[in-house]
Order: structure tokens, then C-alpha cells, then sequence
């Protein structure tokens, strides 16, 4: 079995779908989310997308997104509202039939009792055929996975709990380990022996993040990202190093 530092790299998009998210009426609280527990388990989250409920743009998105990274996760757009046009989105985008699918449908009246199973609330049973169905523990109404694509809800609880659904099955990579050194300057003060030390290490990742400190002054957190643990140590103290030389 390989080391955790000999892992290939797994990597992953995000596609947020919605009016709302673009028209700032809602305030998207998933990217990060998403962003943070695919990092924890060793997926590199590479690409977030933000499109409209319009099914071209969804469907040329999730086609571009799919052949370029190992996994798709979307959020948005597979409620019982007549904008809610995720699914047959992702459908057209396979090029496969769609309709209501009996797991779906007995999924919702865990939920929902069946007199108040109407047409509307129909529609959050309509799967792409092929499809898995993704498991929604806060209201039922599933999501699904189409070849390499997750399709979510949007409403971020539902969507938290789809993704824990998911994640034990998905692939892994090596986590990305990170350590922060504080550099008590100014961003432009350390940025040339910041470089020369991403020169030396550029199997490492190193970022600059300026901040303002509790009292208005101007700081700089350095963060290194490595995934080999040695690695990370070895650039953590060089930053570490030339912070405490200045």
C-alpha cells in the first residue's frame, strides 16, 4: 500500500446553481463548508462555479466540469419549485431519461404524508435514470450521483448532511497539513524573503494573508500547506526563521 504522501492527488468542483446566489438576495453558506471538509479528507477542491437557473448554462458547466476534475458536487436547485430544474439540468447534460423514481418517492413519505404528496413535492422525486440516490436525513428528499456528479440541496443543513452521506465513499487523497506563522510585518515587508523561500520549496505551498490586529495595525499570517509532514515542518520553521530575523 502506498504511503499517505505517495497518494495521487484527488480533485473536485463545486457548481453552485441559483438566481439567488447571483442576484446577493441569498448569501451563499456552502462553498466554505464544502471547500473545508473536502480538504480534511484529502479532496482538493480546485473550482467553484456560480450559474443561474438556466439550464444551458447548467447543463455546458457540469459537461466542462466533469471531464476536467475526479469529482462535481453541485448545490441548488432540486426543490418542488418550478425553478428547481437541477436535475433534469444534469439528465440532459448525461443524456439520459428522467422521471420519478420509486426510491425517491418512498424516501418523501418518510417525510410527507401521502395525501400531501402533491405534484410540486413530486418533482423532488425525479432522479436521471442510472442514478444513485444521495441519502438526506434532515427532510428526506434525496439527492443523487450520476457518474462522477453529486447533485445536492442548496439549503445549507440539508446540503451538510448530504455531504456526510457522501463522503465515506468517495476517493482520498493525502490530507493537506498546514501551519501558520504569524510575521508581525507588513505583507510588503517580508514578500521578497517569502519568495525566495517558495523558490527553494516548490513542492510546498506557501500563502500570504494580511489581516488588521485588534488594534488597526497591519499584520501578515504565513501559511505553509504540505502533505508530506516532514516537508511541512522543514518550510514551517524557514518562514518561522526568517520572521524571527527580521
Amino acid at each position: 500500500m502506498k504511503a499517505a504522501e505517495d497518494k495521487e492527488p484527488v480533485t473536485a468542483a463545486l457548481l453552485v446553481i441559483g438566481d439567488e446566489i447571483l442576484s446577493g438576495r441569498t448569501k451563499d453558506k456552502n462553498i466554505g463548508h464544502v471547500a473545508e471538509r473536502l480538504t480534511e479528507v484529502g479532496v482538493d477542491l480546485k473550482e467553484v462555479r456560480v450559474v443561474p437557473d438556466e439550464e444551458p448554462e447548467i447543463v455546458a458547466a457540469v459537461n466542462a466540469l466533469r471531464g476536467r476534475y475526479d469529482y462535481v458536487f453541485t448545490t441548488g436547485g432540486i426543490g418542488p419549485t418550478h425553478d428547481d430544474i437541477t436535475a433534469d439540468a444534469i439528465a440532459k447534460a448525461f443524456g439520459v431519461s428522467i422521471d420519478v423514481d420509486p426510491r425517491a418517492r418512498a424516501m418523501l413519505l418518510e417525510y410527507i404524508a401521502e395525501k400531501d404528496l402533491n405534484e410540486a413535492r413530486l418533482r423532488m422525486a425525479r432522479i436521471p435514470d442510472g442514478a444513485d440516490l444521495v441519502v438526506n436525513s434532515v427532510s428526506k428528499a434525496p439527492g443523487f450521483r450520476l457518474g462522477n456528479v453529486y447533485v445536492m440541496a442548496g439549503v445549507p443543513r440539508i446540503m451538510h448532511a448530504m455531504l456526510e452521506a457522501i463522503i465515506p465513499e468517495l476517493r482520498k487523497g493525502a490530507p493537506m497539513l498546514s501551519r501558520t506563522v504569524q510575521a508581525n510585518a507588513k505583507e510588503g515587508d517580508i514578500a521578497a524573503p517569502l519568495g525566495e523561500i517558495a523558490k527553494r520549496y516548490p513542492k510546498a505551498i506557501i500563502g500570504s494573508y494580511p489581516f488588521l490586529d485588534e488594534n488597526g495595525r497591519p499584520n501578515t499570517n504565513l501559511v505553509v500547506r504540505a502533505r508530506d509532514a516532514a516537508l511541512l515542518e522543514e518550510v514551517g520553521n524557514a518562514v518561522a526563521a526568517m520572521v524571527a530575523s527580521r
